[in-house]
């Protein structure tokens, strides 16, 4: 059983959207920093966003303005809404605990294509 366990991926047009969701397991999610990650074919995974515990954010380069990652502690909840996609953010999306210390899902297939 998977600690981590994403949805909301699909497939969209090129400057779609999308809002993942990643439901987390376990008693102490308030305490973690929680990441998404992306892995494309062919390439090795990639932090694509963070937000700490008490609400600081990162984003990869190539995603801000246009990736928004939020958290909800009492429902277990890490989101992951994505305006503007392209064809390059084609990859199955991931959550974790911060660098990937808790368990890999299955992740979710984004694919942006026409």
């Amino acid at each position: 059983q998977a600690e981590f366990v994403e949805s909301g991926g699909g497939l969209v047009q090129p400057g779609g959207s999308l809002r993942l969701s990643c439901a987390a397991a376990g008693n102490i999610f308030k305490f973690y920093d929680m990441d998404w990650y992306r892995q494309a074919p062919g390439k090795q995974r990639e932090l694509v966003a963070r937000i700490t515990v008490d609400g600081s954010t990162i984003y990869e380069d190539s995603v801000k303005g246009r990736f928004t990652i939020s958290r909800d502690n009492a429902k277990k909840m890490v989101y992951l809404r994505m305006n503007n996609l392209k064809p390059e953010d084609t990859a199955v999306y991931y959550c974790n605990e911060r660098s990937g210390s808790g368990y890999w899902g299955q992740g979710t297939q984004v694919t942006v294509s026409s």
